[in-house]
């Protein structure tokens, strides 16, 4: 969307505005950059991608040895005196303090802690793939907000110049009737196009102010409150569309769609977890080292010997080596398993990339069709705006009733507000082609 025209619309019409208050102006490109800062669906996604990063370490996939220390202190009370085949005859309290630091290393285990860490790699790639659809359907709805108020601050526009138009014609016919003593029945005709069109514009004013909360709050920018401060939207409807090539955009897919290259990732991890169970059919090295000192305390609660005090010092050392020979063909199943899971994998990704490409179809033939109905529409306009100058012109000379002049009124306002919404459609179809195509991020990620 850099290539848009930006400009700023005249105020004509906004002093007629009730219950609109115009504060700063607002650009769509604006409205975007300050959606990606405050929107909450992206601040998640940006903590995931923090989680994934701080995974994806060595340690988690578990190259490091693990150490551990442990201590114990234990309390024994033991009345030896109905056992005449003690040496120790009587009660003797016995207390021992006891620490203990381990180390376990795994040498080897079937390349799990290498395959572990791809994985670890891939889930980041994930977050951030996951991320980028997030900002994608972010910018998506807020270029279409924006352009959807502006659809209806346009529209309002029009009806507020027709019924400023419908205005002056009824204060004019109550002027004329006052000083001519009598009344007509094109003034009750002007009267009650007048208010028709009064109803018209205020029903049209809240349909603005809705859709510019709506963009407000996919920007989060504001508080949502019944007086709402709307700033000005400078991007016109009627920019330069860049000419789109249904081949070339179809041969850019798989590597520009965002959820393409997702499903490409979901593939990559279940062939990592395929094989991570391969890694179970190898044997396991591994090695354990300990250290273990002790000090205890014997003491005769009767009094019949002396306190005694001992220390020992404990090391242990040890290397493991294990292998699966037979656990009813467990591992075996799991890699089968993964192999089917990768499968399916890979047949949900043709059958996403077939209807991509399905989609991207459809919307460039609705996106050529709406272009045509801008075109036409365009074309209806300057003859509507034409006959409908020519109408008021010849109602001011007399030779034109006030029922035609209604007639010629509404055809040219129904031209108008089927021109912006044809309009929107034409943008809204271009901007699902450019987020489809991957252009929608390039344009706003680097900024």
């Amino acid at each position: 969307m850099r290539n848009s025209i930006l400009f700023i619309f005249i105020l004509n019409g906004l002093i007629s505005f009730s219950q609109i208050e115009i504060t700063d102006s607002l650009s769509a490109k604006e409205a975007v950059l300050i959606a990606l800062k405050n929107n909450y669906d992206i601040q998640v996604s940006n903590v995931q991608i923090d989680i994934a990063k701080k995974n994806n370490s060595w340690s988690e996939a578990g190259l490091y040895p693990t150490v551990g220390l442990n201590i114990g202190y234990n309390n024994t009370i033991q009345d030896n005196s109905n056992n005449p085949f003690t040496f120790t005859p009587g009660v003797i309290l016995s207390r021992s303090l006891v620490p203990n630091l381990s180390l376990n290393l795994n040498l080897f285990s079937g390349f799990a802690v290498k395959i572990s860490k791809q994985r670890l790699e891939k889930l980041e790639e994930q977050s951030k793939g996951n991320a980028m659809l997030v900002i994608e359907s972010t910018i998506l709805d807020v270029l279409k907000a924006y352009y959807s108020a502006r659809v209806q601050f346009d529209r309002l526009n029009v009806l507020n110049e027709i019924k400023s138009d419908a205005h002056d014609r009824y204060k004019y016919y109550i002027a004329k009737n006052k000083y001519a003593n009598s009344s007509s029945l094109e003034e009750l005709q002007f009267k009650n196009q007048y208010y028709s069109d009064s109803t018209n514009v205020l029903i049209q004013e809240y349909s603005f102010k809705n859709s510019m909360r709506n963009l407000q709050l996919l920007m989060n920018d504001s508080e949502v409150n019944e007086n709402i401060k709307t700033p000005l939207l400078t991007d016109n409807l009627d920019f330069k569309f860049p000419i789109l090539d249904f081949t070339n955009e179809l041969n850019g897919l798989t590597t520009n769609n965002q959820q393409l290259q997702n499903q490409v990732l979901g593939i990559e991890l279940q062939q990592i977890n395929t094989s991570f169970q391969k890694s179970f059919l190898y044997p396991t090295l591994s090695i354990q080292g300990g250290f273990t000192p002790s000090k205890s305390w014997f003491r005769d609660l009767n009094g019949t010997f002396d306190p005694v005090e001992t220390e020992v010092l404990n090391y242990n050392g040890a290397v493991n080596l294990r292998y699966t020979i037979f656990n009813n063909w467990k591992n075996k199943r799991a890699v089968d398993v993964s192999k089917m899971q990768e499968s399916i994998a890979q047949m949900n990704y043709k059958k996403m990339e077939k209807m991509v490409s399905n989609s991207l179809a459809t919307l460039i033939d609705s996106y050529n069709g709406n272009a045509k109905l801008v075109d036409l529409s365009m074309t209806n306009i300057e003859y509507a705006t034409k006959t409908y100058g020519l109408a008021q012109k010849r109602f001011k000379s007399g030779t034109l009733s006030s029922i035609d002049l209604i007639l010629f009124e509404t055809t040219y306002q129904n031209q108008m507000l089927q021109h912006y919404e044809f309009l929107f459609n034409k943008i809204s179809t271009f901007l699902e082609i450019y987020r489809m195509t991957g252009k929608l991020r390039l344009d706003y990620i680097n900024l």
